[in-house]
């Protein structure tokens, strides 16, 4: 899979975070936003504003779509998925380290103190066709590396041609609007988060946590 740098690398968790005090905005609007993640709040279906602007501007061929999944999510919540992910893991490998579980468990599940989602700074998303069917994209939104058996990695050649095609649409439409991709999961996009300025090379990010 090459070098994947995994967000709780220190490369990542050192970089500051100067916010930019953008608000979030409901996606529903102006995208297609699936319903398996919903909340009774709707959190779900906010991003950053600058964020929502890049989706907005996406360009995809004729009938194909963007379909979000989730967008932002409360601190409390990511709290709660990276450590039973990370009881998942200890139970399934019980011969790992505390410090290797953490960092396993990022693999899936970002840190709360490093979360993207957390800043309305991420969105999961795939693509539908014109119907809202979702394209074979390798594996479903939110695969686990051991479900998947790596498959869930963006750049993973165990899946069929078709859906290598459809993962390089995604990136290709979403890298044009600054986006980039967390490379252990094919579907997790972000901009101005902690990764982000990793990836681009900038000082600093421009998204932390926030409250809906």
């Amino acid at each position: 899979m090459g070098d994947v740098i995994l967000i709780s690398d220190p490369r990542v968790t050192s970089i500051p975070v100067i916010d930019c005090l953008e608000p979030l905005v409901d996606v529903r609007a102006f995208l297609r936003v699936d319903l398996r993640l919903a909340d009774p709040a709707g959190a779900f279906a906010h991003l950053r504003e600058g964020v929502a602007e890049r989706l907005r501007r996406v360009v995809l061929p004729l009938g194909v779509h963007l379909m979000v999944v989730e967008g932002y999510r409360p601190v409390a919540l990511q709290r709660k998925w990276f450590e039973e992910y990370r009881e998942t893991l200890r139970t399934t490998f019980p011969d790992m380290s505390s410090d290797e579980l953490h960092v396993a468990a990022s693999r899936f599940v970002s840190p709360v103190e490093v979360a993207p989602h957390t800043a309305g700074a991420a969105v999961d998303l795939t693509l539908c066709d014109d119907d809202g069917v979702e394209l074979d994209m390798g594996t479903e939104v939110n695969a686990t590396p051991e479900q998947s058996d790596g498959a869930c990695y963006t750049a993973s050649t165990d899946i069929s041609a078709e859906a290598v095609q459809n993962r390089k649409v995604l990136a290709t439409a979403l890298e044009a609007v600054g986006l980039v991709n967390y490379p252990t999961e094919w579907w997790h996009w972000s901009y101005g988060d902690r990764y982000w300025a990793m990836t681009r090379g900038r000082e600093a990010a421009v998204y932390g946590p926030v409250e809906l």
